[in-house]
């Protein structure tokens, strides 16, 4: 996937993402309801405009958007969600997350990316969590080189660079590096942001789903380092 020297990735070529972008923004726009919209912007803290859309009835528009149309490859991928993160309403967004999550297993590494990319653009919980853990999560699975690029992300600067890093690995289960969930947790345990004290409790609380005991030990071990936003979260469902 090629890079701008701004780091921004160019925008694939791709006559599917002319269709989709075509439909979506007459489909959407169509659908928008004005006063909800400003409901949900407050809700989410003023992220971005929305088109007030619920998210039952945005599936379903977007079902008819998609309706008739081939599985995108990488490039249909990157392009769609990368021009839907041009849009300002957050709805097109969440159509862009919802797709990549469908088929990100056809995407490679060489997506990384765009996904970077749209997890630093217009930043929020309601689109970062779902990328660190259905999109990114698939691409390191699938190439465990990667886990170099969640090495780097998890020193980054930027929060949600880090929250992506400690997310990633949310749906692994007993395929989870505990070497890196827990020196993750370690690394980032002094954080001052809350989300990233959120996603340190929240991955520990979802490995003890699969081995509670090395959880509550980790946290017995560390629980003076770690803040207690984190300690209380990992423990929530497992105690002391």
């Amino acid at each position: 996937m090629s890079v701008t020297a701004t780091g921004i990735p160019d925008v694939p070529h791709s006559p599917l993402a002319d269709t989709v972008l075509e439909r979506l923004t007459a489909v959407y726009a169509g659908a928008a309801d004005p006063e909800r919209a400003v409901a949900m912007r407050a809700y989410m803290k003023d992220v971005a405009p929305f088109l007030g859309l619920t998210t039952p009835d945005r599936r379903a528009l977007s079902r008819t958007v998609l309706a008739g149309l081939p599985r995108p490859g990488e490039a249909d991928c990157a392009a769609i969600a990368l021009r839907c993160w041009r849009l300002p309403e957050r709805e097109y967004h969440y159509f862009a997350v919802d797709l990549l999550r469908r088929h990100v297993t056809y995407c490679s590494s060489e997506f990384l990316p765009v996904v970077r990319h749209l997890v630093t653009t217009v930043p929020w919980w309601d689109t970062v969590d779902l990328l660190a853990a259905h999109v990114v999560g698939g691409l390191v699975a699938a190439d465990r080189g990667l886990t170099a690029d969640m090495d780097a992300w998890i020193a980054d600067e930027d929060v949600w660079l880090a929250r992506t890093a400690l997310l990633h690995q949310l749906r692994y289960r007993e395929r989870t590096d505990t070497d890196r969930l827990f020196g993750y947790c370690l690394h980032r345990s002094g954080h001052p942001d809350f989300f990233v004290r959120k996603a340190i409790g929240w991955c520990l609380r979802e490995y003890a789903k699969t081995d509670p005991d090395a959880v509550r030990a980790f946290v017995a071990a560390h629980g003076q380092t770690l803040a207690p936003l984190s300690v209380r979260e990992a423990l929530r469902n497992i105690g002391p």
